[in-house]
């Protein structure tokens, strides 16, 4: 078995780069005869852009730029063509790229390896991302190992994750014993001193000034105490802030008249340094400042050595000091702590029984023993993907649909429409409505009324509706912009709003769910036809076209409106010859926004007409969009950070939301017109970048909210949830279970389909 392990590593001065390498040896020597780099390799997590930062051992086969997204794609390619059996995850927020270490859920994502996922931090109040980032680590795992109680209770809890995928393995703890001399009593802060002990990356949440506070009581009481704190200043305070605070503990100190029990060591020491400190010290304190650590290395190597320890009660202190392994006392009382130390201190007795309870605990926790636990997980793992169980994503079916809802609908709506903006899941005032919003929120609320008779989304349409009304002007026109305080503040809108209110007055003609609401929209659109010949704009042409192409579903005898569409169509029919070249198939000399409404249009237009000519087209230019936005087996829409030029290069960010809406729109409109399963395919693929399907792999649907956020960003998501994000995951959503309708209906002979054709 070989493995593949993603992690920091040192010469790293890092907790976790630590961890994993105590982890590469303890597996390695379960091996008898094999070398660590015959067992293994390392995928090494630099902080920095400079390759060679740090002297890495030969086991460390790549290294990834924490801040390069490319450097995670290529990391995945590596270990994929690596001879790995399996790959272990170390994962701890902050050695990871992007908004909370989102960066590396891409590489997860192509992984084609089993993945063992070690979780270091388990929030018990986690942002939006940082649970999405968990639970999508937990998608891609055969299981998520932790190492405390109260970390299986939060993903458990917390996170949703289902219970047979976590795995508890304690913090593994040195396989050492303590040295018959041992050099460190010859130092002069230890020797003929009793030692209180503390060690770790310094930094001001370690709590080390109630240590200082409590010392001058315990030195009234033993004049030959010396408190000493081992490790190097956290490199993250020393960038902001220098040694303030080591400054402060030592100002304390003197204040207080302690001076002189006050000793820093400041070096990183490696394993048997540590083993033969924490052999030669009295008392071991943890001083944290709140109980949220639920996982303390420190703790468990202090507890592994058969020190006697004494901490504040966070969360893994709870548990590992439990039995009389260890004593606790509360944050910031360092009154308790003086008691405590002095009552140790002056009990041989005492001491000796909580040092040999700590040590005969820490025989189960040795890295042989423990390494041993991760290759049982590990083997099972590796013979579950044989078997083909479950490791990689689902198969796309109905069950994983979030349930249909319109709570953030809801909330962004007042009485005179729905607003544009959203702060978080907060509807923001300040900016108003907007006609396009309100034109995509009608045909999301008669969608869901017309396919499962929403009563919500019923009394919903009233209030978009007058919306339109209320913005169309005298001569047929619309404004799109109106203040919260009912003020227009434009005199007329944009073509792209006018053709989307065309689109969707058409479809309420098509689909009123009363004849009150089909003469109503009728009459705001023939008022608004008269300005359908002056669109100069091909994207005010093309929603223009969508909408006539409902109107005539019903008026099929309108033979006016039908050389209309005609018309506007001839117009997208130009411009695509106009720019067609033999490797560019498209409308324009660039993609830019809302692309695939293009193809829609067309797909719309040749329904009603019959015309081939523009189906032929439709098609052509659909599988071009394809070819740039799906080939990586998931939606990469274009990025609005530059526009796709002919001939350049694709932008990956910012991705929109109303891509996606109109990408699995118009997948279903060319099911419809072709019957041919492979659309309701891609249209799957589609709408799955909303549950996290994309290029970052993280969701954009909050199932907290149930609202869309509003991009996705290099960094992470734009987590704004406003009208039109929300209503393009809506729309896409009532697609989904319109495609499922259908697929009983017909497939390419007029047979039903079967449920796996959509999902081959």
């Amino acid at each position: 078995m070989k493995i593949a392990y993603i992690s920091s590593y040192p010469p790293r001065e890092c907790g976790i780069a630590t961890f994993n390498n105590n982890l590469v040896k303890a597996i390695s020597s379960n091996f008898k005869g094999k070398s660590v780099e015959d067992s293994g390799f390392v995928v090494a997590l630099n902080d920095s852009e400079n390759l060679d930062e740090y002297e890495y051992p030969s086991e460390v086969k790549y290294i990834i730029r924490q801040e390069n997204q490319k450097d995670y794609i290529r990391a995945a390619s590596f270990i994929n063509t690596s001879d790995a059996d399996a790959c272990i995850l170390e994962h701890e927020f902050g050695i990871y790229g992007g908004e909370s270490g989102i960066y590396i859920l891409p590489l997860l994502n192509r992984l084609d390896k089993p993945l063992i996922s070690i979780l270091h931090t388990v929030l018990r109040e986690p942002s939006f991302i940082q649970r999405v980032i968990i639970r999508e680590i937990a998608s891609q795992s055969a299981k998520l190992v932790v190492m405390s109680k109260k970390a299986v209770d939060f993903l458990l809890n917390i996170y949703r994750i289902p219970a047979e995928k976590i795995q508890l393995i304690e913090h593994g703890v040195p396989d050492l014993e303590a040295p018959a001399v041992n050099p460190v009593k010859n130092i002069a802060s230890f020797r003929n001193k009793r030692v209180l002990f503390t060690f770790g990356l310094i930094s001001r949440g370690k709590g080390l000034e109630t240590v200082v506070r409590a010392l001058p009581a315990i030195v009234a009481k033993h004049p030959d105490v010396m408190y000493v704190v081992l490790g190097n200043t956290h490199p993250g305070v020393i960038k902001n802030s220098g040694e303030e605070y080591r400054d402060h503990l030592k100002r304390l100190a003197a204040q207080l008249g302690v001076e002189n029990h006050l000793a820093f060591i400041n070096k990183f020491v490696n394993e048997e340094e540590l083993f033969n400190y924490l052999s030669a010290i009295d008392i071991y304190i943890t001083p944290y400042l709140n109980e949220a650590q639920i996982t303390s290395g420190t703790l468990s190597y202090a507890v592994g050595a058969g020190a006697a320890v004494i901490s504040t009660p966070y969360w893994h202190a709870q548990e590992l000091l439990d039995d009389n392994r260890g004593r606790l006392f509360n944050f910031k009382d360092a009154d308790t702590l003086a008691e405590t130390a002095i009552e140790l201190l002056s009990s041989p007795v005492k001491l000796a029984k909580l040092k040999n309870n700590a040590y005969q605990y820490g025989l189960k926790l040795r890295w042989p023993k423990i390494g041993g636990e991760y290759i049982g997980v590990l083997q099972k793992a590796i013979v579950n993907a044989e078997r083909g169980v479950k490791i990689m994503r689902q198969i796309v079916d109905p069950e994983i649909l979030p349930k249909f809802t319109l709570a953030h609908v809801r909330r962004l709506t007042d009485d005179t429409g729905i607003v544009q903006h959203a702060k978080y899941g907060i509807p923001n005032l300040k900016e108003g409505y907007c006609l396009d919003d309100n034109a995509r929120a009608l045909i999301m609320a008669l969608m869901a009324y017309q396919q499962n008779k929403n009563k919500e989304a019923l009394e919903l349409l009233p209030i978009y509706l007058s919306y339109i009304h209320y913005m169309q002007t005298e001569d047929g026109n619309f404004r799109n912009f109106l203040s919260f305080s009912r003020q227009y503040l434009d005199e007329v809108g944009s073509e792209d709003s006018f053709g989307r209110t065309i689109w969707s007055l058409g479809f309420m003609i098509s689909a009123a769910p009363n004849n009150s609401y089909r003469e109503f929209a009728q009459e705001l659109f023939q008022r608004s036809v008269q300005h359908f010949g002056a669109l100069k704009y091909l994207r005010g042409v093309i929603n223009t076209i969508i909408g006539i192409s409902y109107y005539l579903r019903v008026h099929s005898g309108d033979d006016g409106m039908l050389r209309k569409l005609v018309e506007l169509t001839d117009i997208v029919v130009k411009s695509y010859e106009e720019n067609r070249s033999e490797e560019w198939h498209w409308f324009e000399n660039q993609l830019t926004y809302d692309n695939a409404i293009f193809p829609l249009a067309l797909l719309h237009s040749c329904e009603v007409t019959g015309n081939e000519y523009v189906k032929n087209i439709a098609i052509e230019s659909m599988a071009f969009l394809d070819r740039l936005t799906l080939d990586n087996g998931y939606l990469s829409p274009v990025g609005n950070d530059g526009w796709c030029h002919r001939g350049g290069e694709m932008p990956v960010f910012d991705q929109q939301a109303i891509e996606t809406m109109a990408m699995v729109m118009m997948h279903l409109q060319a099911y419809k017109v072709t019957q041919k399963p492979v659309y309701i395919r891609k249209m799957f693929m589609c709408y799955m970048w909303f549950l996290g399907e994309n290029t970052l792999r993280v969701p954009l649907y909050d199932h907290e909210t149930n609202g869309c956020c509003d991009g996705l960003q290099p960094g992470g998501i734009n987590r704004n949830q406003g009208a039109e994000s929300t209503l393009a995951y809506l729309i896409s959503h009532l697609s989904v279970l319109k495609a499922f309708e259908l697929e009983y209906q017909y497939d390419n002979a007029g047979a039903p389909l079967e449920t796996t054709a959509l999902v081959k």
